[in-house]
Order: structure tokens, then sequence, then C-alpha cells
């Protein structure tokens, strides 16, 4: 492993260098390209730096022991400076394992309510709000792309608004690494807003991620496409159901149909389809391309499989179980209001330490 740190700090001095070069600042996708691998080997680096230094104290410390004045000091802090040691040797051999080929991008997250009826649509629209706070306090940008929104009038004549569907855009720099372990069946029990005896229902919305993809990497044929403008619906209002600016498009080959209407604008509309559209397409080619692995990484937390039953939300115990990792906490009115790092935290360590295993670290 030290072999391997001591070329990556060579590397990071390269990238410092490169970086001043007029010759890259000049050429915006190498620019692009090399700054993410500085942005990546950046922290590796000063935590290799670190570990060199509490070496180098740890060993300083064997000295001062000979001195019966200093010995109880030298004790003490060669103690200390082996914890870090460990902690610092744990931290890196997690950033040394394989990158993530969708590190650093945006990513598409979509809800959709599933069994349930009713209470399935406010049950995603309970998810979303998790995930917007989740994402405003780590400064995530949300953007959404489409909706289709349900009003639920409740028993004591109060109403309430639901997704069917929500397709947001999250822009950030460590968005995808903190949400990528949100796909698949979000379970909840509770007693639902139309219930009018108190019975716990159960009801499921599913989530997806999906990494939005480079330019390169997905190229629609025009000529493969349908593309169908019609009357948006839903609430009205600056002609938003008065004009033809909802759009359908739907990808020929495979079938795919992608529809967005919440802009006033039809090109608008389109841009984000489009958009959508490519990060669906994106997956069903890495789908394909990994389809010999897939049976492995089902059976691992990490399948990503939208079909998967991940979490369960109890309203009554106050309860979220992640089903993946065995994991419950009696938090659940802190992670729907944003504090999703109470589980997804050690959902994120438990793959680490899955892929450590993997990889005989």
């Amino acid at each position: 492993m030290l072999d391997k740190l001591e070329e990556l700090a060579n590397r990071l001095q390269e990238l410092n260098e490169l970086l001043a070069s007029p010759d890259v600042a000049s050429d915006r996708n190498r620019l692009r390209e090399l700054s993410k691998e500085h942005a990546h080997l950046t922290p590796i680096v000063e935590a290799y730096g670190e570990l060199r230094r509490c070496r180098k104290e740890c060993a300083e410390t064997l000295e001062l022991m000979d001195d019966p004045e200093l010995r109880d000091m030298a004790v003490e802090e060669k103690v200390a400076l082996e914890t870090r040691i460990e902690d610092l040797e744990s931290q890196l051999r997690i950033l040394l394992l394989p990158k993530d080929p969708y590190e650093g991008r945006n990513l598409l997250l979509e809800i959709r309510a599933g069994t349930g009826g009713d209470e399935a649509a406010l049950f995603a629209a309970d998810l979303f709000r998790m995930y917007l706070r989740f994402c405003e306090s780590h400064r995530f940008k949300v953007e959404v792309m489409n909706s289709s929104t349900v009003v639920v009038g409740g028993s004591s004549g109060k109403s309430a608004t639901g997704f069917k569907e929500i397709i947001s855009l999250v822009t950030g720099q460590d968005a995808y690494a903190h949400l990528k372990y949100e796909s698949g069946v979000h379970r909840v029990q509770r007693v639902p807003l139309t219930e009018t005896q108190g019975r716990i229902h159960t009801s499921a919305a599913t989530v997806a991620i999906l990494p939005e993809p480079d330019d390169v990497e997905i190229k629609v044929n025009p000529a493969e496409l349908r593309i169908d403008v019609f009357r948006a619906s839903g609430p009205g209002g600056q002609s938003v159901n008065t004009t033809d600016s909802a759009v359908r498009i739907t990808h020929l080959p495979t079938g795919l149909v992608v529809i967005c209407q919440d802009e006033k604008s039809q090109h608008k509309n389109k841009a984000k389809a489009m958009k959508v559209l490519g990060a669906r397409l994106f997956e069903l080619q890495e789908a394909e391309r990994h389809a010999e692995e897939a049976a492995s990484r089902r059976s691992q937390v990490g399948s990503g499989d939208r079909s998967e039953r991940i979490r369960t939300y109890n309203y009554p115990q106050n309860r979220v179980t992640d089903h993946r990792i065995g994991l419950t906490v009696y938090k659940l009115d802190q992670v729907v209001s944003g504090n999703l790092a109470l589980v997804s935290e050690p959902v994120v360590a438990w793959f680490q330490a899955e892929a450590l295993k993997a990889t005989g670290s």
C-alpha cells in the first residue's frame, strides 16, 4: 500500500504542474478531467502525509521513553499516535478502493408511488421532501424535471398533495456518493390520511438513482425519436395548461417514454425530457453491459435494483429499518426531516467493508 501511495503522491505533484500549464488551461475537456483526478487524489495524499508524520512522531516518542521524567508523557502520546495511525490506515484502505465510475457526477432522482394507492403517492411526496432537505443541508441543487401530482382528501376534511411520479436532477460534487445506495423499494407503515378507523396500512414507493451520462456515452439518433407536444395537465396559471408546452418523447428502439410538462416553455420541457431519456438509456446500456454480473450484484447491498425492498419507515414506532444491513434506528422523525445520514452513513460504511473484504484488504 505504501508503494501505491508514493506513486499517487508523485502523480498529484505532476497534476499540480499540469494544471498550471497554459496548454491545459486552454483545453476545457482536459482541464476538467485533470481537475477531477486532482480532486480525487488530494484527500488520499493528504491522509498519506499525515500518516507519515504520525509514524515519524511515534518513532520519536520511543527515544523519550528512556527518560524517567518524560516516560509517562511519552507512553500517553505513543498510544494516541498509534490509534491515529490505525485510523489513517483504515481511511486510506477505503480511499484506495477502486474508484466508482460515476463518482462526481450529477444524478437523476426518480420517485414513483407503488402499491398503496393514494397513500403511496403521499409517501412518495414525503420521500421527496426528505431527499430535498438532505440535499439542501449538503448544498446540492435540486431541479424538478417532471412531476405528476394527486390531491388526496382526508377523512377529517383535510387534503394533501402526493406524487404519482417526480423526477429531479440533483447536482453537486458528492451528490452521487451520498445517494447512490437509495435505489429500491421504500415501504411505509402508518395510518393513512384517508383512514377513518385508525388502522395501520402498508404502502410503498420506488426510488431510482440514475447517474447523468456524459455526452460521449450516450448518442441519441433523432431519427429514432417520436416527439409529441400536448397541453399540460395539472395546476393552471401563466399558460401552463393553456398552450401545447408539454413534451412526450418516445425512443422507438427501446420503447422508453419520457414526459416533461412542468415548464411553460416547450423547448425547456424538451431539453429536460432529453436529459431524462439519456439517463434512462444509459441505465439500460449499463444493465446490459453488466448482465453477466447481475446475479452476484443482486446478492449485495449495492445492486441498485429498484425492485429490491431496502427500507421500512414505521411511523407508530418512530422506526426506520434498512433491511440490507439489518439496521434499525428509532429516529424516524429526524430521518424524514432530512437527517438521512442516520441511515445512509451506516449503509455506506457497510458497502465499504464489503468492498474491502472482496479485495482482501
